[in-house]
């Protein structure tokens, strides 16, 4: 069955909607500067320390028998500046990119130049991948899944901060500023301005309406069985509506009418030279239903009846896999790390591997397929073959 929650993975952020005085980055970042010329405690700072893209991360049980739930590893600036010092770095108000505020400051650190893999002596804390904290994260738990969108809106500005080290006007350094927010050129003759961009990414569950089924498709990448929605990026000088057909007709050569808007999902995880993409997703009638793939960009795609798609969601065992993952995080943070194959969780109830299965809750993905699945999917207002505007569905 699909989870259903209020926001997808990585949305919700409370630190990006919190309107009080102190979320002001200027006077946050004065805050800042002062507490690092002195060697204070400051219990309205908290640091998230990032090696490689990875956010420090703990474990904890709440009962015997219970899954582990992971924590972010929050820690104070005393404690950053005592681990950077030991590593030879120095730290600087320019070491680190504001997230926000509910009365603490919240920042974060990118701590890869520093030495050991564990922060400290601390066996209690590890650095951990972000999709492996998406894939543990119960999706019916607030604290978990706000801390997950803190950390992919950390994460995206941290690789923004990584590869965008040198002006693309005149070639010299820039250097952040606002808090990190922003960055600009040292050069004098240029003091060029750059802000963090987001990378649009259509995401599509292309139907056919009159013989109630839907279009999957596959990459080389994929695990072996996982069948998810075709996907692309937006061209220069195009419309979301105009990619979702381009995009589908390049691929799969189905040519699509009507477009409507699903929802949108921020999404950090993906590779780090697009630390910033943000998935919009659809739901686009068909008008022509012989496929022909590009096998450049996909290794399959086929029509899916809606009786089979319920299977896969079905017997997919998404609440395992969670589970799993929770242990592995758990297990990492102990320092027991040990290798596990996500796509051995996904079995029919008879123990045997299910045909197919379809990304889990944590993707956009997962709720445009299921609300097909389910039929909480909107009339095309207009015949198909009129192919108008998007039209909202929310």
């Amino acid at each position: 069955m699909s989870a259903h929650f209020q926001v997808h993975s990585f949305a919700g952020n409370p630190l990006r909607t919190h309107n009080s005085k102190p979320d002001d980055p200027s006077s946050a970042l004065q805050t800042l500067k002062n507490l690092i010329l002195e060697d204070t405690h400051a219990p309205n700072l908290k640091v998230l320390p990032f090696r490689k893209g990875r956010p420090l991360a703990s474990s904890s049980v709440s009962a015997a028998g219970s899954t582990p739930v992971w924590h972010l590893g929050w820690i104070s600036l005393v404690d950053c500046k005592d681990f950077l010092m030991k590593s030879g770095i120095i730290l600087g108000e320019d070491s680190l990119v504001y997230l926000g505020s509910d009365g603490i400051s919240y920042w974060a650190i990118d701590v890869s130049a520093a030495g050991d893999d564990m922060f400290g002596n601390e066996r209690s804390f590890c650095f951990v991948e972000l999709r492996t904290l998406m894939v543990a994260t119960d999706w019916a738990h607030s604290q978990t899944m706000t801390d997950l969108a803190i950390a992919g809106h950390a994460r995206a500005l941290l690789e923004w901060h990584s590869i965008s080290r040198f002006c693309g006007c005149c070639g010299e350094r820039m250097l952040p500023i606002d808090a990190g927010r922003r960055k600009q050129c040292v050069n004098e003759m240029c003091k060029k301005k750059i802000y963090p961009r987001v990378d649009p990414v259509v995401i599509m569950l292309v139907i056919d309406k009159a013989n109630d089924r839907a279009l999957l498709s596959r990459q080389s990448r994929f695990v072996p069985r996982m069948w998810s929605c075709l996907a692309g990026f937006i061209e220069p000088g195009e419309s979301l509506e105009e990619a979702v057909r381009r995009e589908t007709w390049e691929e799969t050569g189905i040519e699509v009418g009507e477009v409507i808007y699903h929802s949108s999902q921020p999404w950090p995880v993906g590779p780090s030279s697009m630390p910033c993409q943000l998935m919009v997703g659809f739901f686009a009638y068909a008008k022509s239903f012989e496929i022909h793939v590009d096998k450049e960009e996909l290794e399959d795609a086929q029509w899916h009846s809606r009786e089979d798609v319920k299977k896969a969601l079905t017997f997919a065992e998404y609440e395992k896999a969670q589970r799993t993952a929770a242990v592995k995080v758990d297990q990492m943070c102990k320092g027991v790390e040990k290798g596990q194959n996500f796509s051995s969780d996904f079995n029919v109830e008879s123990g045997e591997l299910a045909p197919m299965f379809i990304p889990g809750p944590f993707a956009i993905a997962h709720h445009l397929i299921s609300s097909w699945v389910n039929q909480a999917v909107p009339d095309d207002t207009e015949s198909p073959s009129q192919g108008s505007s998007s039209t909202s569905n929310l």
